[in-house]
């Protein structure tokens, strides 16, 4: 087995029990229950690869405040790893000793149809590079690419993995159908989602995703030219209408740049200390409040 240690990292909407927008925010109508689901996702991994013989597993909660998986429902062999960190790797601080990332419950890309579609946020309403649109999946590879990981798997919707299998070659998909003319069955699609997590790490064919610069971004805003402009000048950027415009040599370098436009001003990335430790502790008491929630037993999956 080439990879013994492997990096989760989860996000909400490609989940199993994310059916709509307020499940996906913090504290919304339907959120402890989608928080429940995605933890039983992860855990049906966990399981399924300790069992396998993978030395170590890594879980990243990568929604919105970094607190949505509830540990209680977690194997404990798997370490957790909550909230956020500025670098060197964003969002994640310092890399852990993996060699293999899955990408589980994700969206497809801003500009593309499918279940909430966004690329780090939806005020992005499209995010162009290089005449193709850009998937989180590929940002969050590249930025693991320097520590020498590699895509091994992937799970969203049909939109999402369509978008992930044609950006990240060999990587392994499994798309989540909540959708569909039949009922949504969480414990079967829960079995699939363990066995190709083994399958993934038995039969790798992906290589650590780095392509080459040089980059070209454009990011168009869904509040139009006045939030463009605003943006433009915040970070020195190109504007043209409600598009921006992004240079970059590396996928490393536009992250970095993608982040700030989306979520920083100059003044926030100065309070960065002071703000991130806020911003998690925020995060910590949503998900004692999720955990405290009565399940919902008339959604699958139970």
């Amino acid at each position: 087995m080439q990879h013994k240690k492997i990096l989760i990292i989860a996000d909400i909407e490609g989940s199993s029990g994310c059916f709509d927008y307020p499940s996906a925010s913090f504290m919304g109508r339907g959120w402890p229950q989608a928080c429940l689901e995605m933890s039983r996702d992860i855990n049906a991994i966990v399981v399924a690869l300790f069992a396998a013989g993978i030395q170590q597993v890594y879980v990243k909660d990568f929604h919105r405040t970094g607190y949505n998986l509830l540990p209680q429902h977690i194997d404990p062999r798997a370490i957790l790893m909550q909230g956020y960190s500025k670098g060197p790797v964003p969002g994640i601080g310092n890399p852990p000793d993996a060699t293999g990332i899955f990408m589980v419950g994700m969206h497809a890309p801003s500009g593309a149809k499918g279940f909430l579609p966004h690329t780090l946020t939806s005020r992005i309403s499209r995010l162009m590079v290089n005449g193709q649109l850009m998937t989180e999946a590929q940002l969050f590879s590249a930025s693991l690419a320097p520590f020498g990981m590699t895509p091994l798997f992937f799970s969203g919707c049909p939109v999402a993995c369509r978008y992930a299998a044609a950006a990240i070659t060999g990587i392994l998909c499994l798309d989540i159908d909540k959708f569909g003319e039949k009922p949504f069955d969480a414990i079967f699609w829960r079995k699939e989602l363990a066995f190709l997590a083994v399958k993934a790490i038995e039969t790798p064919k992906s290589r650590v995703y780095d392509p080459p610069g040089p980059f070209h971004a454009v990011v168009t805003l869904r509040d139009g030219k006045k939030a463009a402009r605003t943006i433009a000048g915040r970070w020195k950027l190109t504007q043209k209408g409600a598009d921006l415009h992004l240079y970059a040599l590396t996928l490393q370098e536009l992250y970095g740049m993608f982040i700030r436009l989306a979520y920083l001003t100059p003044f926030s990335q100065r309070l960065l200390p002071l703000g991130l430790p806020l911003y998690n502790l925020m995060g910590r008491i949503g998900r004692i409040w999720a955990e405290k929630q009565p399940p919902l037993s008339n959604k699958k999956g139970r």
